[in-house]
């Protein structure tokens, strides 16, 4: 009986050991990727912007939410670069009147993403 308690102790440990062998390795970027669709509306496409290319300067736009830190994640996950700097602006509602109605222009937030020497976006190329 000794001999079959044996074995079923090495069975169990070697099941354990399987088990964290095979831990599920998830790259960070895949992990990143996931929060850009949280956090990334859409690239800030205008002259500005493209001036800033030479820069290694990229801009977007993003959620009213996002932090720094999110959008570093995000585009580094995104885009697979290397982000040196992030400058986040936030514009805040302005009124217009259109005849005798008035409302708002809507509220919006860009983030300024600096990339390492090197790097760069393939999305912005050529637009």
């Amino acid at each position: 009986m000794a001999v079959i308690e044996e074995k079923k102790e090495n069975i169990a440990k070697k099941e354990v050991a399987a088990k964290k062998a095979v831990k599920k390795v998830v790259p960070r970027a895949a992990e990143n990727a996931d929060i850009a669709y949280k956090v990334l509306v859409e690239p800030w496409i205008t002259e500005k912007s493209h001036a800033g290319l030479a820069e290694n300067k990229y801009v977007f736009r993003i959620t009213q939410d996002a932090t720094k830190a999110q959008v570093k994640k995000a585009i580094e996950g995104f885009y697979q670069v290397s982000v040196q700097k992030v400058a986040v602006l936030n514009f805040i509602p302005k009124k217009r009147a259109y005849g005798r109605f008035e409302g708002a222009k809507s509220a919006i937030k860009k983030a300024v993403v600096t990339l390492k020497e090197g790097d760069k976006i393939e999305l912005f190329q050529g637009a």
